[in-house]
């Protein structure tokens, strides 16, 4: 079965229902410090392996994403030093902005994945025109370029949740404060890196579709898949 995103459900589930646990719940009165944290966690990590059971190695996303909560949970549990959560949270999408680079200079861009993709345009239509025309090593210049600039928004997250981090989590982990901090920084990095790197991609996307435009002479209508019998 093919994954859909669900976009809601994952800000639900993962950033909202999480947040408001760590912050409301933390207080000896309620679930404790150490069970706050363990319920939100179960939150994400629930979601997490039921997407990585039901669709497997198809949503990678999700892997690194149950990998990050993991992380999280394990510096908060064993009441690490605080700079290893500013850390962790820039390490992930840093180490994604290095594998995206690499795969650009290895002339494999990982663009291809994420945005160059049968589920996503029309692949087959777009290579048998550049064929035909003889643009091929004009696209995939286009896609070397396109691929460095999305490392560019990894590089952008993981400077903003490095220093988002270390702006809002100070207390000591396992305490209160420290839960109620790390649910305001999974609120707040969700306005603050989410969007602008959305944004960054759909630019990206934006002059993909421009320069398929002008070396296939096809529409945004020919170059998108936008019925599900075109997406099977």
């Amino acid at each position: 079965m093919a994954h859909k995103p669900r976009p809601l459900i994952d800000l639900l589930v993962s950033i909202v229902l999480p947040s408001g646990i760590l912050m409301k719940f933390s207080g000896d009165e309620h679930l404790g410090a150490i069970g706050a944290l363990v319920v939100a966690l179960a939150f994400p990590i629930g979601w997490g392996l039921y997407e990585l059971i039901r669709f497997r190695v198809k949503n990678f996303i999700a892997l690194l994403g149950l990998i990050s909560v993991l992380l999280t949970g394990g510096i908060g549990l064993l009441q690490l030093d605080t700079a290893w959560l500013a850390i962790k949270e820039a390490a992930i999408p840093a180490l994604l902005g290095i594998v995206v680079i690499i795969s650009a200079l290895i002339d494999k861009p990982l663009i291809r994945v994420l945005l160059y993709n049968p589920m996503v345009m029309n692949t087959e239509k777009i290579d048998q025109i550049l064929q035909e025309r003889g643009h091929e090593g004009d696209f995939l210049d286009c896609l070397t370029k396109t691929t460095y600039l999305l490392s560019g928004t990894f590089f952008f997250s993981a400077v903003m949740n490095y220093l988002l981090a270390t702006w809002i989590v100070t207390s000591p982990a396992g305490s209160v404060a420290f839960n109620e901090e790390l649910g305001r920084l999974t609120l707040l990095s969700y306005p603050v890196i989410a969007i602008p790197s959305m944004l960054m991609m759909l630019t990206i996307f934006y002059m993909l579709w421009r320069r398929i435009h002008r070396l296939t002479g096809l529409q945004l209508k020919e170059i998108l898949i936008t019925s599900g019998a075109d997406a099977i």
